[in-house]
């Protein structure tokens, strides 16, 4: 019976400390659930005002990333805070455990500061086709850690940011219009002028090159098995790549047409009779 009074007693003593504790224990649900609430408006609120003002999307999205775990972690701190955990001891405690977290995530802090380096820098944009890591493709997303590619084939590649900002970036959309060189070959034997004429033509016969700079041909190399011609001209990057395939097909068609041909690697095989030096010899 004793041991049923003492286990009452110490029922009845957590459960006043529970009821006492109660209270705070509901501010800091309340604390979180508000917080975070408040947080997605202060979130969509930013990402109104960078819509109004046509900022980069890639800044967009930094900023508001950063916005939104700096207010849910103050919003966190503030919830343990209001259950009796010391703000100091927290803070110490937080201190030391992101230095252990740093010194195990150096990888992802350099992604960081690399996000940081692209959008401050802008060697890129959202929308840019680019070539970096050996990827090539359009620039999707710019997040804290990672910029997300779209390559040729619809694959997305995910590029750490503090790869992609140490090493060479190629942007091919940045200046607006691109400039092409399509090499072809034709034989020792045609008219160089006649079918430099036809290439040229077939230039200039297109709407989406553009007309300044001029396009032009020129001879790139006396090759081992034919002449190389190269035709090289501008375009907007939207026309790049219908100029691009149009004018290698047409060139090869009129080039035909012409009775220009375009040579293929050829070697002369010598076949000598020895047989009559073998009867001479008998």
């Amino acid at each position: 019976m004793e041991d049923i009074a003492t286990y009452s007693e110490i029922a009845n003593e957590y459960f006043e400390k529970f009821l006492d504790f109660l209270p705070d224990l509901l501010a800091a649900i309340a604390i979180l659930v508000i917080g975070w609430w408040v947080t997605n408006i202060v979130v969509r609120y930013v990402k109104k005002i960078f819509d109004k003002k046509n900022y980069d999307k890639a800044l967009e999205g930094f900023v508001t990333n950063i916005i939104n775990w700096a207010l849910k972690i103050l919003v966190f701190i503030t919830a343990i805070t209001q259950v009796g955990v010391e703000t100091t001891s927290f803070i110490a405690i937080l201190g030391a455990a992101g230095l252990a977290i740093g010194l195990a995530l150096q990888g992802s802090l350099a992604n960081f500061a690399g996000g940081v380096l692209i959008i401050t820098l802008k060697p890129f944009k959202i929308g840019d086709w680019i070539e970096a890591q050996g990827v090539s493709g359009s620039v999707k997303e710019i997040t804290i850690f990672y910029t997300k590619l779209n390559t040729f084939g619809n694959q997305l590649a995910v590029i750490p940011n503090g790869q992609i900002s140490n090493d060479n970036i190629i942007n091919y959309t940045v200046e607006g219009k691109r400039k092409d060189a399509i090499t072809i070959g034709i034989s020792y034997d045609a008219d160089i002028k006649e079918a430099k004429d036809i290439m040229l033509d077939v230039m200039t016969s297109q709407e989406g090159i553009l007309k300044d700079p001029e396009p032009q041909v020129v001879v790139t190399e006396l090759a081992d098995n034919s002449v190389n011609l190269s035709a090289r001209f501008w375009a907007t990057n939207e026309d790049f790549w219908g100029c691009h395939w149009y004018t290698i097909e047409t060139i090869k068609v009129r080039l035909d047409e012409a009775g220009i041909g375009i040579p293929y690697p050829q070697r002369d095989v010598h076949f000598y009779d020895h047989s009559n030096k073998k009867q001479n010899n008998n």
